[in-house]
């Protein structure tokens, strides 16, 4: 009877391991995975991982069209170069691989020996432009790769244009990725908009008959979440989060805003573009060493590139 009891306990005490176990492989919660599935290379997890949220947060579209896989190559690429800051040699290398890369490449001369690299796709209507940017340089600190803030949103924008190429868009898709977005070593904290945007206010003052202008910033971390930067166009954006429903990633673009963030699309609100930022600006990582490939997510960067294209196709 004692036997029968304790072999009766043990059983269920199995059943109720296995189950969990299940909905942590269900849900990609294990706390320690391995092994080579595309998956476990492009969301990794983390015992150390700054933030709670997880990968698996992000809903997959419910389309298939923005090849997260190849912008997730790009996000890599351009981590393996490391640190990037505006004028290195790295960050050169890297814009004459962007250059290649998007359609109709070429550089803008920016202040300083920098340089934007600019893409374009012509529209059936010449007349009308849009503007999609993001920056690919890093923050002047050591060991800082930036696969968040930098890699994230060029690696989008790059995948953006290599859809949009090879179809003919409705306006003029101009596709911009900045030089210098980040302040220089050693510029004040509290004169960034003086010291930064370099390369956007060049594009902003070349493209400011622009009908509209979506930055792409912090899309790249793992269970992402852009509520609405407190400068954004409110009309624009909510078409972006329609945009999103419609593809099934509405839960990432909350109902909600947070403060005003000073970034690329600045210039062009100044010179009256309608413009929206998405920065998941609640990152633990930001302008901090631990901002590498453990925090960043594929799926944040499909549910970013569905949302954006599928926008995008209503300007």
């Amino acid at each position: 009877m004692v036997r029968m009891r304790f072999l009766t306990i043990l059983l269920v005490v199995q059943v109720a391991l296995g189950g969990t176990l299940v909905a942590l492989i269900a849900t990609d919660n294990l706390p320690f995975s391995g092994g080579g599935s595309e998956a476990a290379e492009t969301d990794r997890s983390s015992s150390t991982e700054p933030s709670a949220r997880t990968a698996a947060s992000v809903p997959p579209p419910t389309v298939n069209r923005f090849n997260s896989k190849r912008a997730f190559g790009t996000l890599r690429r351009q981590v393996e170069l490391g640190p990037r800051p505006a004028g290195s040699r790295a960050s050169r290398r890297l814009a004459r691989r962007l250059r290649r890369a998007l359609p109709n490449g070429r550089y803008q001369r920016v202040p300083g020996g920098l340089r934007n690299v600019i893409g374009s796709v012509r529209g059936r209507d010449p007349s009308r432009f849009i503007v999609v940017g993001a920056h690919y340089d890093t923050k002047d600190l050591r060991g800082f790769v930036g696969a968040n803030d930098g890699a994230s949103g060029t690696a989008a924008v790059v995948q953006l244009a290599r859809h949009i190429s090879r179809r003919r868009a409705e306006p003029t898709v101009i596709f911009a990725l900045f030089d210098g977005e980040e302040a220089p070593r050693g510029a004040p904290e509290g004169e960034f908009e003086r010291f930064g945007l370099r390369g956007s206010k060049v594009a902003a003052e070349r493209y400011r008959g622009a009908e509209a202008m979506v930055l792409l910033d912090f899309v790249g971390e793992r269970g992402l979440r852009l509520p609405r930067e407190g400068s954004s166009d409110v009309r624009l954006w909510e078409r972006l989060r329609g945009a999103a429903r419609r593809v099934g990633a509405g839960r990432v673009f909350p109902d909600r805003a947070q403060g005003v963030i000073t970034d690329d699309h600045t210039p062009f609100l100044r010179r009256g573009v309608p413009s929206i930022d998405l920065i998941d600006f609640d990152f633990a990582c930001f302008h901090r060493r631990c901002d590498d490939l453990d925090v960043v997510s594929r799926r944040s960067l499909d549910a970013t590139g569905e949302s954006v294209l599928e926008l995008l196709s209503t300007l």
